[in-house]
């Protein structure tokens, strides 16, 4: 018996469903036309139909096609490569790029704190780690709200128009006069940026296969360590300005321009969905969506559906994901804004640190290459790996952080080796969340996963910083080891996700097994863009 999947249901053949038109007599082609799907054994109709959700309306990759059985237009590997690498061009850049600012964002506060900026506002006791945290609180608030919203509106839109309003909470920071002011500022920048990963999430499965998210969220996640060490090049640079303003003024003032210039960018040029974007030809809008006809999750559908939303809680997964949001998250919410205070805290000078955080990121971006890589590579002759690579990349993390904890003080380069092994959890990150986006079907779903993972991920950054004593500088020893139990329980959760996953997907195969054609006699098209949850299709298969 399945642990949380109970509902569902047999596919039907590819003349069991039927679609009733439209009062206008349109076809179930026209994604805004409600269409209803019933199994009946008595269709005449030989052409197979989509099969759509319980709310009657399917996805908008439907408006492309009039029936399943024309996605099997024939297309060439020359064709489906070539339009592949226009789409990573028309994708990953402005995500990479963005996410490169996320990082540099996340890091502002940890250069100012060496700048000066703990002195000038005249931060007491624990307000620096409350700063650290309330950037959250504002992320956790409008989480929800957001990700709706994002559902409803164009969503290349959406997210540049809150990147440039991000960017400028970004630079108001620098007129703050006070611990209240700054902290107002940092949650409403939070708030701003909660819709970043969820959209980018949201991005990849739109555009990209199930076996290439894992590629393309690592592309665009290796912005990370790029961002890092950008981020620790600008620190240094604007160290060495010499002007009428303390350097972390500066540190927010030309960091968040940055951010609003490149809000602006992707407002314009970021495509909101492959079928409606201007940069491909109607063929090349019905390749990308032939290629994502395997993943069983579809594109887009713009209608809220209060049952999938229902659901979504129901699922085990959501849970899982959520307090994998948490303990994935607790070491980087300590991480970014202490990592350049533990640098300094060997002994190197202010500027030197700065630059100390460009092997760092260089470590990060590495680990994720070879992750998403060999993960890939794994997965194309048919086994399931994206656990073991999830635990293979934790290993130098819980190295790392024994080395910081048990470590003699005197011992420089043991303990900045130490430091730079915490890196690689970024590449145990992006296969978390492929592992999300990849097993969670159905729209309005996918948006609520999505919203909770990144409510875990809200509540790990604001618990991180905590951990982080000022009394226990520059050591820090609890909050070296809140990465080692954090690091500890994910291997716990990844371990039993793996044990869930498996589990359904051994059922699913016996009953398809079971039926009439076995599984090799699955009607795949007819469930591919119904905008089903991965409960309704049993077509459905997790990766794990």
């Amino acid at each position: 018996m399945a642990i949380w999947n109970r509902k569902t249901t047999p596919n039907p053949s590819p003349n069991d469903v039927s679609t009733n038109p439209s009062p206008s007599g349109k076809e179930s082609g026209d994604p805004e036309v409600a269409i209803h799907a019933e199994t009946t054994s008595h269709s005449l109709d030989p052409e197979p139909r989509w099969k759509v959700s319980k709310a009657g309306d399917g996805d908008v990759a439907m408006a492309l096609f009039n029936s399943p059985a024309e996605l099997h237009e024939p297309i060439s590997p020359e064709e489906d490569a070539r339009v592949k690498r226009k789409v990573d061009w028309m994708i990953l850049p402005y995500l990479g790029v963005c996410y490169a600012f996320f990082y540099i964002d996340k890091t502002t506060l940890s250069y100012a704190a060496i700048f000066g900026i703990r002195e000038d506002l005249n931060l007491q006791g624990a307000e620096y780690s409350w700063l650290s945290s309330i950037f959250y609180f504002g992320f956790l608030a409008w989480a929800f709200p957001t990700n709706f919203l994002m559902q409803r509106l164009p969503i290349g839109r959406y997210l540049g128009f809150n990147i440039f309003l991000w960017g400028a909470f970004l630079m108001l920071q620098a007129a703050a006069k006070n611990f209240e002011g700054l902290a107002a500022l940092r949650a409403f920048a939070g708030a701003a940026e909660a819709c970043s990963d969820p959209s980018f999430m949201l991005i990849t499965s739109m555009w990209y296969k199930r076996e290439e998210q894992p590629r393309a969220m690592g592309t665009w996640y290796l912005a990370n360590g790029f961002g890092i060490a950008l981020g620790g090049l600008l620190g240094f640079g604007i160290g060495n300005i010499d002007g009428a303003l303390p350097s972390w003024k500066f540190e927010f003032l030309i960091i968040g321009a940055l951010c609003c210039i490149w809000g602006t960018v992707m407002y314009i040029f970021l495509p909101d969905s492959p079928v409606t974007a201007k940069g491909l030809s109607m063929r090349e809008k019905r390749v990308v969506v032939e290629r994502l006809r395997g993943n069983q999750t579809g594109i887009e559908n713009k209608h809220l559906k209060g049952y999938q939303v229902k659901e979504a809680f129901c699922d085990i997964k959501l849970y899982v994901f959520f307090l994998l949001g948490i303990v994935c998250n607790i070491p980087n919410g300590g991480i970014s804004n202490f990592g350049t205070i533990i640098i300094k805290g060997f002994g190197f000078s202010t500027l030197v640190t700065t630059l100390m955080q460009i092997p760092y990121g260089a470590i990060i971006a590495i680990s994720i290459l070879i992750c998403v890589f060999a993960n890939e590579y794994v997965e194309k002759s048919g086994r399931q790996a994206r656990s073991w690579f999830i635990l293979l990349f934790l290993a130098p993390n819980i190295a790392g952080a024994f080395g910081l904890a048990f470590l003699d003080q005197n011992n420089q380069a043991g303990r900045l080796v130490s430091y730079y092994l915490t890196g690689p959890y970024n590449a145990a990150f992006v296969m978390v969340l492929s592992m999300s986006t990849a097993n969670t079907a159905g729209h309005t779903k996918k948006v609520v996963t999505n919203a909770v993972l990144f409510l875990g991920y809200c509540t790990g950054n604001i618990a991180g910083p905590f951990f982080y004593l000022s009394s226990q500088a520059p050591r820090y020893e609890l909050g070296i080891w809140s990465m080692i139990v954090s690091h500890l329980i994910e291997v716990c959760l990844i371990l039993f996700l793996r044990f869930l996953l498996a589990r359904e997907n051994r059922r699913r195969d016996k009953i398809q097994s079971a039926m009439e054609g076995g599984l090799e006699g699955r009607d795949l098209d007819a469930t591919a863009f119904g905008d089903l949850t991965d409960w309704e299709n049993l077509n459905f298969r997790y990766i794990y």
